[in-house]
């Protein structure tokens, strides 16, 4: 199985199966920037337009079968199914071997062995969802990630937080004005990033589905990578580069965890005004390069110097 960074996620894109222009998506006809893509089953398809959408599914998986003869790159391309039935479902298609893998929607403990079973080619990537309401309990969600572990190790790509469904539970939408840790959110991300976090997985960040704001986005950004979110989903391609700008690490965090990682490195020395420990500061040190290598640095403030006073001349 090949390895993939969750940081190669980026901006992840849900587009209908049902939608005439995937191909065009994955073969970077449109939206050059994307870097990761799920072709949905699920909630963004009507029960009567399934079967159009498995169809439709099919014709995609042939395209991509082509541009892989053709060595020509994309997205990270994901399938979400509806349940577990339909994952098995597509489990058997040769073709299906052509995505990265499957987004496992409302994954539960009980469903797990489930969908463990239905997936059982091991190239395929898994990125369960995290949207129903045992996402509340620190207890179950430890429970999940040692089943998870012991289940399909390896083969979680990342966690993703289902916001929208996590405030559906509690009979709420989100403030346009607000972040969504504002909202009961503020108690759920940082617990799932405390929790599932500290068992190894990766998890990536809620929809923000308010285009008019871009600026409170950019707030939002900024809380999810502070909680150690590696990604987000992006609910328009307008916000695809603001997300992947917003994921780009500062000159100085990349020289400070190039420090860190150093084998010559003290076990506690200064730099900048801050002391450094490797000892504690590695796994930051070697988050902070992935993220550099697939999002890039972000270009240096421009410093405003105090204006120029020309001499006065004299009389």
């Amino acid at each position: 199985m090949n390895t993939v960074s969750p940081y190669a996620l980026g901006a992840t894109l849900y587009m209908p199966a049902t939608r005439a222009d995937i191909l065009e998506v994955i073969a970077g006809h449109k939206l050059p920037g994307l870097r990761s893509l799920v072709i949905c089953l699920e909630d963004a398809v009507a029960c009567a337009d399934v079967d159009y959408a498995l169809r439709s599914l099919r014709t995609v998986l042939q395209g991509m079968q082509r541009l892989a003869a053709e060595h020509r790159s994309g997205p990270l391309v994901f399938v979400r199914p509806r349940d577990s039935e339909m994952a098995a479902q597509l489990n058997d298609w040769p073709a299906i071997s052509a995505v990265d893998g499957f987004v496992v929607p409302k994954l539960t403990l009980s469903s797990l062995p489930h969908w463990a079973h239905a997936v059982s080619r091991s190239e395929l990537l898994l990125m369960p969802t995290l949207e129903t309401h045992e996402v509340f309990s620190p207890t179950a969600m430890s429970e999940l990630g040692c089943a998870l572990r012991a289940a399909l190790g390896q083969r979680i790509l990342a966690l993703r937080i289902g916001g929208n469904d996590l405030m559906s539970c509690l009979g709420l939408r989100r403030n346009p004005l607000t972040t969504l840790y504002q909202t009961p959110m503020g108690y759920v991300i940082p617990m799932l990033a405390g929790v599932l976090g500290s068992q190894g997985f990766a998890l990536t960040a809620p929809v923000f589905e308010q285009l008019a704001t871009p600026e409170l986005l950019e707030e939002e950004l900024q809380l999810d990578i502070a909680h150690g979110l590696v990604g987000k989903t992006a609910i328009h391609p307008s916000q695809i580069a603001q997300i992947h700008d917003g994921f780009r690490v500062t000159l100085e965090d990349l020289n400070s965890a190039r420090l860190i990682v150093n084998e010559q490195a003290p076990a506690v020395f200064r730099h900048n005004d801050a002391m450094l420990e490797p000892a504690t500061h590695h796994n930051w040190a070697v988050n902070i390069i992935e993220r550099a290598r697939w999002h890039g640095v972000r270009p240096a403030e421009a410093v405003h110097a105090e204006p120029v006073r020309l001499a006065e001349v004299a009389r």
